[in-house]
């Protein structure tokens, strides 16, 4: 049995109070950035692959289902506005299609054949990168989708929460990160979630820094579609400058992000 898929070390947990219920999932969330600490080995490779791809062109694919597919897609939707990389750079795919997004179409995993298909129809090539994203490790619809790209020369990792699984074997970057048992027996979208979570962060937020998309340490390409955003680059703008708001707020009214705006001033 999966360690995923092991009894909770909690029991009767409809008798506990709202108070112990929180106290105990807590406990066991506290231990996730450490099971992501003991993967951070794999997940530089993993990091040290994408960015070979994407510095040449090419883009991050994520397969999933499920909660994993979803969190893919969440991770893939971030990228445009906080690294300012086009739409298409990073994609997240989900069995089901978009109608699994809100709606769980639950036997649509165990297609083996479809995330080929899903991925065929954004014309893959050798550039590009596949991640699979399977928090019990042996999901029909990730393993074929790996399988398929590795035959073609594609390069491939996964994010998996459990040892010696399925797809971390047809993975040529796996990232294993062993959580154990949940508190609600198998449910996954806690603390496996959570996992899946922290590494997609790193790997994307890694990759962006790797890639230019981040000065110092500020989000210098993040797209200025809202008054918070708007608000954000101008105090970039003054700590870098030591200008005043206005100034700042003309600036990058002037030429439309951050980068822009610091390199014109830079180049007076």
């Amino acid at each position: 049995m999966s360690t995923t898929e092991t009894p909770s070390l909690f029991n009767n947990l409809e008798t506990l109070s709202t108070q112990e219920i929180l106290m105990g999932i807590n406990s066991v969330d506290q231990t996730v950035p450490q099971a992501v600490a003991q993967a951070l080995p794999q997940i530089d490779a993993l990091v040290e692959a994408t960015v070979a791809r994407l510095g040449q062109g090419g883009r991050l694919f994520y397969i999933g289902a499920g909660t994993s597919g979803r969190l893919g897609i969440l991770d893939a939707s971030e990228c445009p506005p906080t690294f300012g990389v086009p739409q298409g750079v990073v994609i997240g795919l989900i069995a089901g299609g978009d109608t699994a997004i809100r709606k769980a179409v639950e036997n649509a995993e165990d297609d083996v054949n479809q995330a080929w298909q899903d991925l065929l129809a954004y014309n893959i090539n050798e550039q590009d990168i596949v991640v699979g994203i399977a928090a019990s490790g042996r999901t029909p619809y990730v393993i074929g989708g790996l399988e398929q790209a590795r035959q073609r020369g594609i390069a491939t990792g996964c994010i998996v929460c459990n040892a010696g699984s399925t797809v971390a074997s047809v993975a040529e970057f796996a990232v294993e990160v062993v959580t154990g048992p949940e508190f609600v027996t198998g449910s996954t979208r806690m603390k496996a979630g959570t996992a899946q979570k922290l590494v997609l962060n790193m790997l994307t937020t890694a990759t962006f820094i790797r890639l230019g998309r981040v000065k110092g340490n500020k989000m210098v390409d993040m797209q200025l579609s809202n008054a918070k955003l708007v608000d954000r680059g101008e105090r970039m703008l003054m700590d870098e400058l030591q200008i005043s708001q206005t100034e700042a707020a003309d600036l990058l009214r002037q030429h439309g992000s951050v980068r822009a705006a610091l390199e014109a001033r830079q180049q007076q």
